[in-house]
């Protein structure tokens, strides 16, 4: 799970964790959480996300974050868009209208940075690492987004024994230890395994996607 990891998959075209249409679930769920609209929003490990254009079209202001040279590129190509560039401490910042795309680590964010998010869209980061830099993820991210801060996220449920991440298992279990910084609430489990020929391919026996909303807490 080092940086390199994820470089050659995108270098390689294997993406398949990448979807061609908005995410349902961020369509259905978002709302409910009530962001207001000109806030900023932060999508770590967001790839070429079209999810990305769609909480833009909804007013916010969307800072993703990704490691993939390649995938930032395409984000834009893709869209027909041509970015203004610029550095910082952080890494490469590509900018079209209220999409920002930072090429550098979720891992690195500056408090300054996190003080400014109002939302999270976490339907990628999560579940793409494996245990021990899940817990460095929720430290050196969640813990450091601001009280009010709204999360919008979307995990995966399997027997891990059945299947090498990622993306990873992540019970809810898991997901409820972030209180009690965070408030949590399981929106939605659904059973996704027929839709899911990959997995079954592998033998996985059984296959649920949650959906929780989350509100960070003071201190």
């Amino acid at each position: 799970m080092q940086p390199d990891f994820w470089l050659q998959r995108w270098q390689q075209g294997q993406i398949g964790f990448h979807r061609d249409q908005v995410m349902p679930l961020l369509q259905e769920h978002w709302p409910s959480l009530q962001v207001a609209a000109g806030s900023r929003v932060l999508v770590p490990l967001c790839g070429k996300s079209l999810d990305m254009h769609w909480l833009a079209a909804q007013g916010y202001r969307v800072l993703g974050v990704e490691l993939s040279p390649l995938a930032v590129q395409q984000f834009f190509d893709e869209a027909g868009l041509r970015p203004e560039r610029r550095s910082s401490a952080l890494g490469e910042h590509f900018s079209a209208g209220p999409i920002e795309i930072l090429l550098g680590d979720a891992f690195t964010l500056d408090d300054q940075t996190l003080a400014g998010i109002a939302g999270l869209y976490d339907r990628a980061a999560l579940i793409a690492l494996p245990p021990a830099l899940r817990q460095r993820y929720r430290d050196t991210v969640y813990m450091r987004l601001p009280a009010g801060c709204r999360a919008l996220l979307i995990t995966l449920e399997y027997p891990q024994a059945e299947k090498a991440g990622p993306p990873f298992s992540v019970a809810q279990a898991e997901v409820d230890a972030f209180a009690p910084a965070w408030q949590v609430e399981l929106a939605e489990r659904r059973d996704i395994l027929a839709h899911e020929p990959g997995f079954r391919a592998e033998g996985v026996s059984a296959l649920s996607t949650a959906v929780y909303r989350m509100r960070r807490n003071t201190g």
